[in-house]
């Protein structure tokens, strides 16, 4: 068997394919390109053979390229003599790594079906589907788990690529490691990134017959909802969100618990609902008001549920507002804010309200980013305080509202629905008005209570006024008994006084 090593390179996106086949030669690799890779990287000044020197011309207006005896074999071929003496005895190469990605299939079918004014099932019909087979990648996918099952490098998407490089040179670029840790990760990637591939097709196909979704793990965590419950992950859809949970960063303090996920998924849904009422129902009679689109938003939420919250236009007062919504509650919580957090708003967040000496300890802050004078004031023992960052947070509107479908496990099974994305509009004409038109401060705050209620666990009676959450009655089997919780936590509350006014 040649003991030069030989790579198949057959991808969509053509970025970047150059400089990684360009560093495989350099290394002494043999390449193997697939038509229109190929010629981008012979077009790139990049040596390689053409994949039809392998599998044959290209049949059938191309939908048959790379299925090929030739190919599979050298991808699936164990390192015996006798595969040797049988690859060798029909010109075949031994493949040691295969770098494949597949056609945008999740994209063209997007495509289809947001189409505006697209009648219910079109986008499985005609055009549509036609345009959606054409793009079913069935080459890409198979010659992925062909490397798979024959223990190769498998590569299937650019990310990984310098990983290869580094890992190669780290190794003497030596590809035969079947049983390294990082050659079966990069087996099992292609193999997810493959299975989501086929669902995606599959739900598409199926017109809802079919449904779930896939994850990869983005973090571990200690243990779930309960300490006896372990193990407990987040994992991470890939979808396209700047707001996904993967993608808040730990500035600093101990790993997110399962509990603090959840946490910041409730806060995510409230703040923005609070900052899609506000755009969607601007004050305009007032045009100084806090409730224009620049609005300082503060969120604290406690065992899933708001427990402060409050708008305006100055950080430190917005903040203090929120703390006094529930001044027991707060502590231990979870704060978010769509404004950075600097030396001032940390000072408020852990001394406002508390008596002299002491200090109030957060579970978590999330926000834009952070001030490192800011971190030394809110920071605890042990790293208890956990400092979690999104610049995306700057940027909260109607158009950050999650708009991904909802599950819920039941047992053998679990529920979907869309997700909650209603933004109330007071001038709708579904709304029916009694007496005079209502202040625009009162329009503002009853938006605001809606966002807050809304986003809490039913039955939930919200109270509010200038801004501010006085009363949040949340989780109580019936809205009488909501209501009288919402007014004790009012009456309870640091702003007692604004409440009885």
């Amino acid at each position: 068997m040649n003991s030069k090593k030989t790579a198949l390179i057959s991808v969509y996106h053509k970025e970047g394919i150059e400089e990684f086949a360009a560093a495989l030669k350099e290394m002494g690799w043999e390449v193997i390109a697939s038509g229109g890779t190929a010629k981008h990287l012979k077009g790139a000044g990049v040596e390689v053979t053409d994949a039809t020197d392998i599998a044959g011309v290209p049949i059938l207006g191309h939908r048959v390229v790379t299925l090929s005896r030739g190919i599979h074999a050298g991808l699936l071929a164990e390192r015996t003599p006798e595969h040797a003496r049988e690859l060798e005895e029909n010109n075949i190469p031994y493949i040691d790594l295969v770098c494949v990605d597949m056609y945008p299939l999740e994209e063209e079918i997007k495509k289809w079906m947001s189409t505006p004014n697209n009648p219910a099932g079109a986008g499985y019909t005609g055009q549509a589907r036609d345009s959606v087979i054409g793009m079913s990648d069935i080459g890409g996918p198979t010659m992925l788990r062909s490397g798979v099952k024959g223990g190769r490098i498998v590569i299937c998407e650019p990310e990984d690529r310098a990983r290869v490089l580094e890992w190669l040179r780290a190794h003497n670029n030596d590809g035969n490691h079947d049983d390294d840790p990082f050659v079966r990760e990069l087996a099992a990637k292609a193999e997810a990134v493959v299975a989501r591939y086929m669902f995606v097709s599959a739900v598409y196909l199926g017109e809802g017959k079919f449904s779930g979704t896939m994850g990869t793990r983005a973090a571990e965590c200690l243990y779930g909802e309960n300490g006896w419950q372990t193990p407990a992950a987040l994992y991470s859809t890939r979808i396209e969100d700047p707001l996904s949970l993967d993608k808040f960063r730990l500035v600093e303090g101990a790993p997110l618990s399962y509990n603090n996920f959840g946490d910041i998924d409730r806060l995510l849904q409230t703040l923005t609902h609070i900052a899609a009422g506000l755009e969607v129902n601007p004050v305009t009679r007032d045009a100084t008001s806090a409730a224009s689109n620049g609005a300082r938003i503060a969120v604290a939420v406690k065992h899933g549920n708001p427990c402060g919250a409050a708008f305006g236009e100055d950080s430190k007062k917005v903040l203090e507002q929120m703390i006094e919504g529930d001044l027991l509650a707060i502590m231990g919580g979870v704060v978010m804010t769509n404004f950075p957090i600097g030396e001032a708003e940390a000072e408020t967040l852990a001394n406002f309200g508390m008596k002299e000496g002491a200090r109030r300890l957060l579970d978590a802050v999330a926000a834009p980013s952070f001030a490192p004078e800011a971190i030394e004031l809110l920071r605890r023992k042990k790293d208890k305080c956990r400092f979690v960052a999104n610049e995306a947070l700057l940027r909260v509107g109607k158009s950050s509202l999650d708009a991904a479908p909802r599950f819920r496990y039941v047992r053998g099974g679990f529920l979907q629905q869309p997700n909650y994305t209603f933004v109330l509009n007071l001038q709708s004409p579904i709304i029916k008005r009694h007496g005079p038109r209502a202040t625009a401060e009162t329009e503002r705050d009853l938006v605001f209570a809606w966002a807050v209620g809304s986003t809490s666990n039913s039955n939930t009676i919200t109270i509010t006024k200038e801004g501010q959450l006085l009363g949040d009655g949340v989780g109580q089997q019936d809205r009488v008994g909501a209501a009288k919780l919402a007014i004790f936590r009012a009456d309870e509350s640091a702003s007692h006084d604004a409440f009885v006014q």
